[in-house]
């Protein structure tokens, strides 16, 4: 009997409580005056209150919020560095997918041919990209005429349908295809610097296009039309290009100088040569790695639409725990080979030090209110993804061997960061990195052995992408 009426008074106490909260509430889900009355009365106006208003709202919160007690805590030094060229500088672009990716290629021309530096023309890997995006967007919408224009897909097309974004499959398909060039033989323009404008038309153009294609089937064209019609429209995308960033070149004459004062002669290449002869990269040896903890680790993934070509390759990864990862990154940079690393640049940057530290930024302490998602319902809730590329070019270890920072070479210009670098706690990487490009030589067999799965296709809506 007691313990019944102990379950009674519990379950009064709670409704009370229930009560308490919802009292006030309409049954429109609106907020109400009493409601409000309640929120205010909740909030106590102490001293501690009242100086972070004057604070806050006269100042940048991130200011406020850093940690100062990282300040010298966090040094630039790493005991195994990648030798690197020179920081690139992408600029007002979204491009840091392209840069990166040649940053991880460059040091094995330079090493090849003693070069004090060099650098591919990112701008003629750009060229190729917004052409082969644009013909995918309208062969796409070819292929789902027959659907509804407001049909998940068909509004995923118009939403999306070029931009200068990518990922590392991006770029290898362009270099099979297209090839490589050095920055002098196609240097970067304006608009290859400054991509919004041009973007923003050419989406434009490839919408406008988008609209007449579905119009002309639902007139009884037929594919042969359609087909002719997409290529116009492309012609005119290349017009666009080409007066924005620049014709790419069919050959060129390249000559250098090495380390020793040493002038080559001058022979000539095509794009492709230059790739086969210079570069000399089997680039099908890399593999692409992620930690995702929303999805099945050890798992095979692709990801629809997430290519530039209609006939290339979609970004395809193994989903892996991130200590699997650290151990093969580890591993990559002991032996000097660079990695294409991903990541949510924008949590915990201290951009004025060139620091990524998970507590960098304390903003509990501004407003009295927790942050308590982890990296799994950061995801999910659209709170963090991938947002910018950067080459992996070093680790610092403890006496035990294991990491405690890392260091990202960057695409911001050496006026940026730690003198163009970026160094990140090992903690950071846990949180908020999220692929890795790595050789596959430095890949666990029985992870590799993953690549025969057939791949798991997410649609490209899915929350990590």
């Amino acid at each position: 009997m007691l313990q019944f009426l102990k379950i009674v008074i519990t379950a009064f106490i709670s409704v009370l409580f229930f009560f308490s909260i919802i009292i006030g509430q309409t049954s429109d889900g609106s907020i109400s005056t009493e409601m409000l009355q309640k929120i205010e009365k909740s909030i106590q106006k102490d001293a501690y209150t009242k100086a972070m208003i004057n604070a806050v709202s006269n100042n940048e919160i991130k200011k406020l919020a850093l940690n100062r007690e990282l300040a010298g805590k966090i040094d630039h030094h790493f005991a195994h560095k990648i030798e690197t060229t020179g920081i690139t500088n992408q600029k007002s672009s979204g491009r840091c997918w392209l840069f990166t990716a040649l940053n991880i290629l460059r040091p094995k021309v330079k090493e090849k041919y003693n070069l004090t530096k060099f650098e591919f023309s990112e701008n003629y890997l750009f060229f190729w990209d917004q052409l082969e995006k644009a013909n995918l967007f309208l062969e796409s919408i070819i292929i789902t005429k027959e659907k509804k224009i407001d049909d998940r897909e068909v509004e995923w097309l118009f939403k999306h349908p070029i931009s200068d974004g990518g990922v590392w499959n991006m770029m290898v398909d362009l270099v099979d295809k297209y090839g490589l060039v050095p920055k002098e033989a196609m240097l970067e323009s304006f608009n290859s610097d400054n991509t919004r404008n041009m973007s923003r038309l050419t989406r434009r153009k490839l919408r406008e296009d988008g609209l007449l294609l579905r119009k002309w089937h639902d007139e009884g064209k037929k594919a042969g039309f359609l087909q002719n019609k997409k290529t116009a429209m492309l012609a005119e995308v290349y017009r666009m290009l080409m007066i924005s960033l620049g014709e790419p070149p069919k050959e060129f004459t390249w000559r250098y100088v090495d380390k020793d004062e040493n002038l080559s002669k001058a022979i000539k290449y095509t794009p492709l040569s230059f790739y086969k002869e210079v570069a000399g990269i089997d680039l099908s040896e890399y593999i692409m790695l992620m930690n995702d903890p929303s999805k099945e680790y050890f798992k095979l993934y692709e990801i629809e639409y997430d290519r530039n070509m209609f006939d290339g390759r979609n970004w395809t990864f193994i989903n892996l725990p991130v200590d699997e990862l650290k151990i093969s990154a580890k591993n990559s940079i002991l032996a000097d080979e660079g990695m294409y690393f991903s990541c949510d640049v924008g949590k915990q940057l201290n951009k004025d030090e060139g620091i990524l530290a998970a507590d960098m930024y304390d903003y509990e302490s501004i407003f009295g209110v927790s942050f308590n998602m982890n990296k799994k319902e950061r995801i999910l809730s659209f709170d963090s993804g991938s947002s910018h590329g950067m080459a992996l070019m070093g680790v610092d270890t403890s006496t035990a061997g294991k990491p405690v920072k890392w260091l990202l070479e960057n695409s911001w210009g050496d006026e940026k960061g730690h003198k163009g670098y970026l160094s990140m706690t090992d903690e950071w990487f846990d949180e908020y990195m999220f692929r890795l490009v790595i050789h596959k030589r430095f890949i666990p067999e029985k992870v590799l052995k993953i690549l025969t799965q057939k791949p798991v296709k997410l649609p490209p809506w899915d929350a990590m992408f």
